[in-house]
């Protein structure tokens, strides 16, 4: 098991539950795949963009730290694509 990152900038126009289900989805999607959060939450809320993705000039930030087999990355990065609210992913490995 690798300790990872997963920093997802979702689009910033959803409402408080729609917020609180996609963070839901976002976990689920990591655990499902066998992995371990240890933190997830809110980065930052409704930030700038420093160019626009998929129109949008901001987005919310969040930031979800894992542990997870190297081959569930995949897995993960592809359901985040299937959803629509999500705008860009990007997955660290943390050495230590």
């Amino acid at each position: 098991m690798n300790k990872y990152e997963a920093m997802v900038i979702i689009k910033p126009d959803l409402s408080d539950e729609d917020k609180k289900a996609l963070f839901k989805q976002i976990d689920d999607a990591i655990i499902k795949q066998n992995g371990q959060i240890t933190q997830s939450g809110v980065w930052a809320e409704r930030r700038k963009l420093y160019f626009p993705i998929n129109k949008f000039m901001e987005g919310i930030y969040y930031l979800a730290a894992f542990s997870a087999p190297a081959a569930a990355i995949k897995e993960v990065r592809n359901t985040y694509k299937l959803n629509e609210n999500i705008l860009r992913v990007l997955f660290t490995r943390m050495d230590i």
